[in-house]
């Protein structure tokens, strides 16, 4: 006899509907304090429709999109749990209602504006964020790159180790999608 929609499930019923190991799950709720199965005597646990639904999503994030731990809590952090419920349900209209309503609750004031910063690369930034990427390290007053002065500043060659760095970085995550 299958369970309601609505009923509690225990933890080998939501290990074998997401085809994930029960430990894994256990590990999960150390690090997304949002999954909060009920915990009945013995510590067995119960989850809640919801618990799944979020499961599912961070599943999904994790697993098919390539996101690490610290990006899913980020992801939880500035969207809510609604919106991996809808990434893990594969509901399009609400992952893009949630980012709609986020993006008007914070006006793009100058202060508000994306930037290139430290958190935003994957590697550490060696050049001061005012002389990045434009003057490729250099100060204004120094002109641009001389295409034949055949050696590169500190600046420059950390600017490109940390550009291979990110190429890298961006290669094996595509490498872990396919």
């Amino acid at each position: 006899m299958d369970k309601s929609p609505d009923a509690f499930r225990t933890i080998s019923e939501v290990a074998e509907d997401l085809d994930l190991p029960q430990h894994v799950l256990r590990f999960w709720e150390t690090r997304f304090t949002q999954i909060k199965p009920m915990k009945r005597g013995g510590g067995r646990r119960y989850y809640r429709p919801q618990d799944v639904e979020l499961i599912k999503g961070i599943r999904h994030m994790l697993y098919e999109q390539g996101y690490t731990i610290k990006g899913v809590q980020k992801l939880l952090r500035d969207n809510g749990n609604q919106f991996l419920v809808a990434v893990g349900s594969g509901d399009v209209a609400a992952v893009e209602a949630i980012a709609q309503r986020k993006q008007a609750e914070a006006p793009m004031t100058p202060a508000a504006q994306p930037r290139v910063d430290d958190e935003m690369l994957v590697g550490e930034a060696r050049a001061k964020l005012s002389r990045r990427f434009f003057g490729l390290g250099k100060a204004d007053d120094e002109g641009p790159v001389a295409a034949d002065g055949g050696k590169l500043t500190r600046d420059n060659r950390a600017l490109l180790q940390e550009a291979l760095f990110d190429l890298l970085e961006c290669k094996r995550l595509l490498d872990q999608v396919r």
